[in-house]
């Protein structure tokens, strides 16, 4: 009786090699995807975190009822945790009554190549009103 031979059942090794190099590079092409997304969402978090901290300034001179004075000033103002250095730019406007006051929010006081909010809004002069 002859026996006949079973072809040879499973993969080469040239076949696992090419399979294990396609999943390489799916990886990597995922990796990097993750990477980006992460850059995007810390971005955006001090994105947020930078308006919400022009919005605060600019709200508390709303409630202060001051006459703020024409003139650039610069201090920190953290918000969540995070350092971040503001820039506050009063001028006047052709209305006598109103002030333009611009808020820049930036990383740090050193590093004002990425500006992360601005924000602009006119002041009304309250003392003139007072009855």
């Amino acid at each position: 009786m002859i026996r006949r031979q079973r072809p040879a059942r499973g993969f080469t090794l040239i076949e696992v090699l090419v399979a294990l190099t396609i999943l390489a590079v799916a990886l990597t092409a995922a990796m990097r995807a993750m990477g980006s997304m992460v850059e995007a969402g810390i971005s955006l978090q001090s994105r947020m975190l930078a308006e919400w901290s022009a919005e605060n300034h600019l709200a508390t001179l709303r409630l202060a009822k001051t006459w703020p004075e024409p003139g650039t000033r610069g201090y920190d103002c953290p918000q969540g945790g995070t350092p971040l250095w503001c820039e506050e730019t009063v001028s006047g406007t052709p209305n006598p009554s109103f002030r333009r006051v611009e808020i820049a929010v930036y990383p740090s006081a050193a590093n004002k190549s990425v500006r992360l909010a601005w924000l602009v809004t006119l002041v009304p002069n309250e003392t003139r009103n007072m009855l």
